[in-house]
């Protein structure tokens, strides 16, 4: 399956075709299969409203739902201007297709290069997250297996890749599903106990507040990954901004309403898997594995939508087959697994930090040009401007916080 970039140059309008797929795509995409993709990418729905935001609000417990709502607003910056990109530009590119249109393909060229760093250092890095310290705390008995699932994890993410499209996007399409049904379930158990509608007042410190809600919204990031398949789904400019926009409120609602009733429960944001506590103490054993097993299986769903974005942007870029492109990755990344064993813990603290700078920097790019894409379209350019510092400052504040909190 070949996907065909449109061509363009230095910055000149793109061509792009809003009501058809790129062609030798294949069979069109649906909006429900793109809205699996989109929910899955969103951080994990299921590592975020039982993992990462409870954990992140923690000292501002006390205004966990002003944290989760603020940080659900602040994103709406970034998330405005991939929609505006992608209602002119639905490609294989992606962000790169975004950046070729509105700066030229040297741009794009070095948009694209910090972008694939950082995504192939995340595959490299994430599966030990998973196996050492989430798995762990929900099977202590798998510790003797860790190598075993260091291998195997990237094995079953390449097979799926490699068994086709169609069976991603259906695997995608049920960790979506399952996913935001626990969501659901940790949610309403929550609630049924204490859901304190004062957590949505300023209880917390000024200062606490402001981090976990900023902290909070960087989470959301991977949201730009289904851009990469616009070049593949049905009447693209649609279905790309419908399932972005729905995905988005969905995933965020979710970690919204599971996450504020835990301003009357701070013991849950310190454990291990918060999500996991609660069900724990309010379900029972069943469910706590269930939600602990489930989140990392959420963080490993993430992965397998990175794979699927990073075949496409690197079709796009070297305009290789997409086909020939996955096998390239599937052996680079299996290849490259047994090395992680030598140090699991010490690769991943070594490959956090450029990890996360490549990636700030790289949306940095995107969202810097922005003005220069609506003004070649004679659009408004306050309003570009404004949109365009906003989300500027949010990935400067990404790269602040990556340099001040995140070890080497």
């Amino acid at each position: 399956m070949s996907l065909v970039l449109t061509a363009r140059g230095g910055g000149a309008p793109g061509r792009a075709t809003p009501d058809r797929p790129t062609r030798d795509a294949g069979r069109p995409i649906g909006g429900w299969a793109f809205l699996g993709v989109t929910v899955t990418s969103l951080g994990g729905p299921l590592a975020l409203a039982a993992l990462y935001a409870p954990s992140i609000i923690a000292d501002a417990g006390a205004s966990a739902g002003l944290a989760t709502l603020t940080a659900a607003v602040v994103f709406g910056a970034p998330l405005l201007i991939w929609l505006r990109y992608s209602s002119e530009i639905t490609e294989a590119g992606g962000l790169y297709a975004f950046v070729e249109a509105a700066a030229g393909r040297r741009v794009a060229l070095l948009q694209a290069g910090l972008w694939i760093v950082s995504y192939l250092l995340y595959l490299l890095y994430t599966t030990a997250t998973i196996v050492y310290d989430t798995l762990p705390a929900v099977l202590p008995g798998v510790r003797p297996y860790r190598p075993v699932l260091e291998i195997a994890i990237p094995v079953a993410l390449a097979a799926v890749m490699l068994a086709g499209r169609v069976v991603t996007l259906a695997v995608t399409g049920l960790l979506a599903i399952g996913q935001m049904a626990l969501v659901g379930v940790l949610a309403a158990l929550a609630a049924s106990h204490h859901a304190p509608v004062s957590s949505f007042g300023v209880g917390a410190p000024t200062g606490a507040l402001a981090t976990a809600s900023g902290q909070t919204a960087l989470l959301y990031i991977c949201g730009s990954l289904p851009l990469f398949l616009g070049g593949e789904v049905a009447r693209p400019t649609r279905t790309v901004r419908r399932g972005l926009v729905g995905g988005y409120l969905l995933v965020a609602v979710g970690v919204i309403a599971a996450s504020f009733p835990l301003a009357a429960e701070p013991q849950f944001t310190r454990a291990p898997i918060p999500g996991m506590a609660l069900a724990q103490a309010y379900s029972g054993h069943s469910l706590a594995v269930t939600v602990g097993v489930g989140s990392a299986v959420s963080i490993a769903g993430v992965m397998l939508v990175e794979y699927l974005a990073l075949s496409r942007l690197l079709h796009a870029v070297s305009r290789r087959p997409v086909r020939s492109v996955i096998r390239v990755l599937a052996v680079a990344l299996v290849g490259t697994a047994p090395i992680t064993l030598l140090d699991p813990r010490g690769l991943y603290y070594d490959l956090l930090k450029p990890s996360l700078i490549a990636l700030w920097l790289s949306q940095l790019v995107v969202f810097a040009v922005y003005p220069r894409f609506v003004s070649q379209r004679s659009g408004r350019r306050v309003p570009a401007w404004s949109l365009a510092t906003v989300a500027s400052a949010f990935t400067i504040y990404g790269l602040v916080a990556t340099v001040q909190h995140v070890s080497s």
